[in-house]
């Protein structure tokens, strides 16, 4: 193969460049942004310094492939066998050039980042294309989650909304609320592999973000004390214009039931609605059912799939 494949930690000015123009160009031939938040933001602003990024340059030097590593759960490293054995292993996500395609990119950029990694690999592909598919296949990957993107209408009408007794609305508060709120993802995603490990530094690393707003982000009150909340988001950009996003929703797991996730989940709609947003689009797991069941209710309809792929 006439390309190289180099392996950095944090990339300098000149090669985020090189990478987020890759991205939009890849955004624009697919339909789809092949890297997701968490990404872009160690792209912008670093982060876990054991992850890695994997660059694939073409004969003329310029930036044919990207990918982005970050390593194992710690849970790896746990002295039981059984729990290292259930413990998520190195995750990633890849693109190439539309340019550069079919040359034989990906399956070199695939095989340097499983090499990375061990042998052992979780990536996401975004958009469920039939070439990502074909691409893991070719390496040995499996397909083992799926998560959904579901969109309505905010045109259609809305239901009313209420809290259930003795629970207060209101809205997010920087400098006081991380903390607290931190603690509360955690319990109301303790299962989930990439939400309830959030950090404070997770959190202001958004707060610092364009599209954040306080005024978007509800809050549930209990006895002085925080039950749920509805983070929103606002896609600037997009072919149809702005979008907005249910961010995440979260219900402290003893409090579930008595319509509280309903309620948050439509105050903010309401409050995108009233932004004059034409569209809201959200994330949810293929598996959990239960919440798809919700959504669906409130007119949500299935938009569009991200995948995960697996090995070892």
């Amino acid at each position: 193969m006439d390309a190289q494949v180099e392996t950095r930690g944090r990339l300098d000015e000149d090669d985020t460049a090189a990478v987020l123009a890759l991205v939009d160009a890849a955004t624009a031939a697919d339909g789809v942004r092949p890297l997701n938040e968490h990404v872009m933001l160690h792209l912008l602003h670093g982060g876990d310094e054991r992850a890695k990024a994997v660059l694939l340059r073409a004969p003329d030097g310029s930036v044919a492939g990207f990918a982005h590593l970050d390593p194992a759960d710690d849970a790896d490293d746990a002295d039981d066998a059984d729990d290292a054995d259930d413990a998520e292993g190195p995750s990633g996500e890849l693109v190439v050039h539309p340019a550069w395609r079919g040359r034989g990119y990906g399956g070199a950029l695939l095989a340097a980042v499983l090499a990375e990694a061990g042998g052992r690999l979780r990536l996401w592909a975004h958009g469920d294309l039939p070439a990502a598919g074909r691409l893991a296949a070719s390496a040995g990957l499996t397909r083992v989650r799926s998560l959904w993107r579901m969109r309505r209408s905010l045109s259609e009408p809305l239901p009313d909304f209420g809290p259930p007794a003795g629970v207060r609305l209101r809205t997010f508060v920087p400098g006081q609320d991380e903390r607290e709120w931190l603690a509360l993802n955690a319990r109301a995603f303790a299962d989930h592999p990439e939400q309830g490990a959030w950090t404070l530094d997770d959190l202001k690393l958004r707060e610092q973000e364009e599209w954040f707003d306080p005024a978007g982000f509800f809050l549930a009150e209990r006895d002085g004390g925080l039950v749920g909340f509805h983070w929103t988001k606002v896609h600037a950009g997009g072919e149809d214009g702005p979008i907005g996003e249910v961010y995440v929703v979260g219900v402290d797991p003893g409090r579930q039931g008595g319509g509280l996730g309903r309620a948050l989940t439509l105050a903010g709609l309401h409050h995108l609605r009233d932004r004059g947003l034409a569209q809201v689009m959200l994330y949810v797991d293929e598996a959990n059912q239960a919440a798809i069941k919700v959504y669906e209710r409130l007119g949500f309809a299935r938009w569009d799939t991200d995948v995960m792929y697996r090995k070892g």
